[in-house]
C-alpha cells in the first residue's frame, strides 16, 4: 500500500461538518478545529465481495486550537476473508473547555485482522477537558486477529478523561436465552450484531446515508452467519 497524501481541513469557529468514510483504502487527514467547531467523523469498514484481501489504513489527527471545540469520532468494522483495516487516530487538545469522544467497534471473522491505535493528548493549559475513547470487538473465528492500543498522556489536573478496550466473542449466554424463546441461533447472532453496530450507525446525521449502511451492514452481517 502506497503512502496516501496529508490533507489538511479546517473547521472555521462555529462550523460543523460530518464525514463518513466508507471503505476508504488510504487516508491521512489532518483536521485543526477553531472555537465552537464541532466535528463528526465516521469511519465504516464493511465486507468487499469483490476484494476479500483489501486493505485500508485511516489515520486521523484532530487538533483543538481555541475553546469550545467538540469532536466525535465513531468507528465500525465488519472485515472477512483476509481483510485488514488499521484505524490510528490522534487527538490533541491544546486548549480548555473543549470535548471529544472516540468510540470505535470492529467485528472480525475468518483471518481478517485489524487494529486500532488511539493516542488522546491533553495539554498543561487544557483545564476543563473531557475526553472519552472506548473500543468494543467481537472476534467470530479462532483465526481473526485484533490490535488495540488506547493511549492517554495527560498534562493538565482539571479534566475528565478515560478510555477503555474489551475484546471478546459473542455472549452465548444472551444466545441461549434468546433460543429458549424461540429464536433461531442464526437469528440470535443477527440481532446481537445488529444492537452492537446500532449505537455507531445511530450517530450519521444523513438520514439517507445512515439507512443505507444500516441496510448494508445488516445484509454483511446475513452473509457471515
Amino acid at each position: 500500500m502506497s503512502k496516501p497524501k496529508i490533507q489538511y481541513i479546517t473547521l472555521a469557529a462555529g462550523e460543523k461538518r460530518e464525514f463518513v468514510l466508507i471503505n476508504e483504502p488510504k487516508v491521512d487527514w489532518h483536521i485543526i478545529q477553531e472555537a465552537e467547531s464541532i466535528l463528526l467523523l465516521h469511519v465504516i469498514a464493511l465486507p468487499n465481495p469483490a476484494d476479500t484481501t483489501n486493505q485500508q489504513q485511516v489515520k486521523i489527527t484532530i487538533e483543538h486550537t481555541a475553546k469550545g471545540c467538540r469532536t466525535e469520532i465513531y468507528g465500525l468494522g465488519l472485515l472477512t476473508g483476509h481483510q485488514h483495516c488499521d484505524i490510528l487516530t490522534r487527538v490533541i487538545h491544546t486548549v480548555g473547555g473543549g470535548y471529544s469522544s472516540q468510540l470505535i467497534k470492529m467485528v472480525l471473522t475468518d483471518h481478517a485482522k485489524a487494529s486500532f491505535k488511539g493516542e488522546l493528548k491533553i495539554l498543561p493549559d487544557a483545564q476543563q477537558v473531557e475526553a472519552y475513547q472506548t473500543n468494543r470487538n467481537i472476534l467470530l473465528s479462532p483465526q481473526a486477529e485484533m490490535v488495540t492500543e488506547p493511549q492517554l498522556e495527560i498534562y493538565a489536573d482539571d479534566v475528565k478523561a478515560s478510555h477503555g478496550a474489551t475484546t471478546g466473542q459473542l455472549d452465548e449466554s444472551a444466545i441461549f436465552y434468546m433460543q429458549q424463546r424461540g429464536i433461531s441461533r442464526d437469528t440470535a447472532y443477527r440481532l446481537l450484531l445488529c444492537a452492537f453496530f446500532d449505537d455507531v450507525l445511530r450517530t450519521i446525521l444523513d438520514e439517507s446515508q445512515r439507512e443505507q449502511l444500516i441496510e448494508q451492514s445488516m445484509h454483511s452481517i446475513d452473509g457471515i452467519i
